[in-house]
């Protein structure tokens, strides 16, 4: 009988001891702020996350404290919870002024309060999250500083604005394409922003410049003076099996991106061309457009840009192209750059000051340089034999870049050459022009 009481106390201790340890190594829930951010304005979402392993919620509560007041957003009900997971409780609802009339300008706290069962029920485990918020209803404002401001179709042009509060997001947005703003001079609520009416893009699509806050709010003005049309040219490209043999495979090696088994030699290349000239096309401008967003936010050049010296023009900005294959239409493409030819592997010079941010392969334009100027402004060399820059040098207007070639999609020596606003390709005569860079930029930021 001794041993048999001396094992169930040992038995037992075991068990008050094991209880004891799960009851230490438990904890409470834990809580995750996904929604709002920093900011609240009229409309929004507030979405938290609540985890429990292993265990039920035994209530949750979120609720917004501002000025001594307290409102109450959401109780859980034990019955009913929105779980999604087997521990996991994940509220989303809207939460601005609209959906919580008590709300008003000023700091506000989000609090969220979590409570699980422990172990047996011995005692509660709570959680208490908070989040300060600041609550924003009235919209940014701006007012354009700049005047006189016209626009060529496929061409750019620059704005000076005033948006304040300071750090909202501001720029220039065309149809739904946003050009960002750069601070310029001492204040830092003036900025500047280069933007592009794309070729292909409507005479009447709506240009605005824009004030953004984190809530939402937002506030436009409108102000170019006159859009005017560009005649668009159209030409037919020849295509033989000669050119295709030539300039396919060797694109298709340094284009990993198409994810394509070579073709075996001798057979039909042209499926692989249009490939090449339409999805490779597209692949090649998201990278560009990418690039845009390494641009620096101030402007690292002046005077005119330098067009290749005593070139010739093969082929202009937005230039429709048919393609015709022994006497049939196989492809459209638009042409957005200047094809300039002088003699074979002439030296290519920086168009202006810069940084480089590309000197490699870029799909159909061979070896490819790509400078950042700086405010969203850059500039690309196409189809070069070779380099004499990297990844970021820096380069003066008139330095030698590299030499002209015929890489990438180039049916003879030349340099493809078009200038690059936040990633899109305009018209670059613009650029070369003394008269439009003196009018459209530097008289506007001596405002």
């Amino acid at each position: 009988m001794a041993r048999f009481l001396a094992g169930l106390f040992v038995v037992l201790l075991a068990a008050a001891a094991a209880v004891f340890y799960i009851a230490r190594r438990e904890t409470a829930p834990l809580v995750t702020f996904e929604q709002p951010g920093r900011v609240v304005g009229q409309s929004g979402t507030l979405t938290v996350t609540a985890v429990t392993p292993a265990a039920k919620f035994k209530a949750l509560t979120i609720t917004v404290e501002q000025n001594g007041q307290t409102t109450p957003l959401y109780t859980l009900d034990p019955a009913a919870p929105p779980t999604t997971g087997p521990d996991t409780i994940r509220i989303s609802r809207p939460f601005g002024k609209q959906s919580v009339p008590s709300l008003h300008a000023g700091s506000a706290r989000i609090v969220v309060s979590a409570t699980r069962k422990s172990f047996l029920n011995l005692r509660t485990l709570t959680t208490t999250a908070t989040k300060d918020v600041q609550v924003r209803l009235e919209p940014p404002r701006i007012s354009v500083v700049s005047d006189h401001h016209y626009v060529n179709h496929g061409g750019a042009e620059m704005v000076v604005y005033r948006a304040t509060p300071p750090d909202v997001a501001s720029g220039v947005r065309v149809g739904d394409v946003e050009y960002p703003g750069f601070p310029v001079g001492n204040d830092p609520a003036v900025k500047a922003a280069f933007f592009a009416l794309l070729y292909d893009q409507p005479l009447k699509t709506r240009i605005v410049a824009f004030a953004r806050d984190e809530a939402g709010n937002e506030a436009t003005a409108s102000f170019v003076d006159n859009v005017f049309e560009k005649p668009q040219k159209k030409s037919r490209i020849e295509l033989d099996d000669r050119f295709i043999d030539r300039v396919s495979p060797e694109i298709l090696e340094h284009s990993p991106e198409l994810k394509m088994v070579p073709p075996a030699a001798g057979s039909d290349m042209l499926p692989l061309f249009l490939k090449e000239n339409g999805e490779l096309r597209t692949l090649n401008a998201e990278k560009i457009e990418a690039l845009a967003r390494q641009t620096s936010p101030t402007m690292l050049w002046d005077g005119p840009f330098v067009q290749l010296g005593n070139s010739k023009v093969e082929a202009a900005f937005a230039d429709h192209r048919t393609y015709i294959y022994k006497g049939k239409e196989v492809d459209h493409q638009v042409h957005l750059g200047f094809d300039l030819a002088v003699t074979s592997r002439v030296p290519v010079v920086a168009a202006n000051a810069g940084t480089v941010l590309n000197a490699s392969w870029l799909g159909i334009y061979g070896n490819c340089v790509i400078i950042d100027h700086g405010m969203g402004v850059q500039s690309l060399y196409g189809h070069l034999s070779s380099f004499d820059v990297k990844v970021g040098d820096k380069v003066t207007r008139g330095q030698t870049i590299g030499r002209s070639g015929m890489t990438g999609m180039a049916g003879g020596d030349h340099l493809h050459f078009t200038m690059l606003v936040n990633g899109r390709m305009v018209n670059p005569v613009e650029w070369w022009d003394p008269h439009w860079i003196e009018d459209r930029v530097r008289r506007k930021l001596k405002v």
